[in-house]
């Protein structure tokens, strides 16, 4: 008996499926390693976070905090005097203009710019004798700036009652005047040149000015700056 073998036949293939538990097993794998992927991103957000919160504290307590900068009145000069007669009940004014220079000494790390509404009052034993519009200016960081301002004395102020000029009469014969100027500087401080903030730089001056050299004797001031 002949068998025949065809030649163009070709042997049955299957195709093996893994079980059922291999796959599942698989997916919880997939699942634990994205799960574990997104606690790292986790982790790493919240410690770039943390570090950042460190460095601008760093930077509040050190580089940013604002510290009180310094003045001191280098000189002053007469510039004008200027009577004044005024009616109808007859008075007479007198106003004289002197031009002072102030030093300032900003120890921040910060520049200060202001541009207007700088005011400085003058006062004489209480009452109000003179006052100066502050000219735009800018103190460096780290630095110094002289600041002029032209200073306007209502001369007639220091004698406006008996009691003030019995004053005025004893400090003149003494050859000097206790004077009192308050300055207020609104600006803005710039850290960089990247964070600027508004701020207001006061200064509170008493000084002796001496009468026969017209300059200052003596001072004592008190300057602080307010964000």
């Amino acid at each position: 008996m002949a068998s025949t073998n065809g030649s163009g036949g070709g042997l049955p293939t299957h195709t093996t499926k893994p079980p059922v538990d291999d796959l599942h097993r698989e997916k919880q794998q997939q699942q634990r390693l994205r799960r574990r992927r997104g606690c790292l991103c986790c982790a790493c957000l919240l410690v770039t976070l943390v570090l950042l919160a460190v460095v601008l504290l760093i930077l509040f307590l050190t580089v940013l905090r604002v510290r009180d900068p310094t003045t001191r009145l280098v000189s002053t000069q007469l510039v004008g005097v200027a009577p004044r007669l005024t009616f109808p009940a007859l008075s007479i004014q007198l106003n004289v203009t002197l031009l002072l220079t102030v030093s300032v000494h900003n120890p921040n790390p910060a520049s200060f710019s202001f541009r207007s509404g700088g005011r400085t009052d003058l006062t004489y034993r209480g009452v109000h004798v003179g006052d100066a519009e502050i000219d735009p200016g800018r103190v460096p960081s780290k630095g110094d700036a002289d600041v002029k301002l032209a200073l306007t004395l209502q001369a007639d102020q220091f004698v406006s009652s008996a009691d003030a000029m019995a004053k005025l009469i004893s400090d003149v014969e003494a050859g000097s005047l206790p004077l009192e100027a308050s300055t207020r500087i609104p600006g803005r401080v710039a850290v960089f040149g990247v964070f600027k903030r508004h701020a207001v730089a006061y200064s509170d001056c008493s000084f002796v000015f001496g009468i026969a050299e017209l300059g200052v004797r003596s001072q004592q001031c008190s300057d602080h700056t307010k964000l």
